[in-house]
């Protein structure tokens, strides 16, 4: 079976690599952006727990990470660092993410993150994958593509 009949609604990437192009770069500067959003919005929460959430800052960046990725995906079928690097989730059917495919897609890149040599594996399989594919997007068989060629 060939990696199109995977995903049939994904553009191919020997013949369309425009949808691809510059894909690992650009969800390493969505991360950046992303991660700085998590943390600031973590900051501002901390005053209103009377600073005990000080105590658990690690836990309070794992949940405002989570509901801010399920959240933007699921309303935009990508993070704000994603549309700011102008790329977009998509399944393998070609269509943006619900709030399913959202909910999944967060929990894979959680428990990636939640295991080191899991995330390693993931940024490896997506600089050397012909989609530039991370583990969850494997597991859910969906892709990274660049925005303005999805229209």
């Amino acid at each position: 079976m060939t990696s199109t009949e995977f995903y049939p609604g994904l553009p191919n990437p020997m013949t369309h690599k425009g949808f691809y192009k510059g894909i690992p770069t650009k969800r390493l500067l969505a991360w950046v952006i992303d991660t700085v959003v998590i943390v600031f919005v973590s900051i501002l929460i901390v005053p209103f727990t009377a600073f005990t959430a000080v105590f658990f800052f690690s836990v309070l960046i794992l949940v405002v990470g989570f509901l801010y990725r399920w959240t933007t995906i699921a309303m935009g079928s990508g993070t704000w660092g994603m549309r700011m690097m102008n790329i977009e989730l998509r399944d393998a059917r070609g269509e943006v993410f619900d709030g399913s495919t959202a909910l999944l897609h967060t929990l894979g890149y959680t428990i990636s993150v939640a295991f080191p040599i899991l995330q390693i594996i993931s940024a490896i399989t997506i600089l050397v994958s012909e989609r530039h594919q991370s583990l969850t997007d494997f597991v859910l068989n969906t892709a990274a593509l660049n925005k303005k060629l999805t229209r």
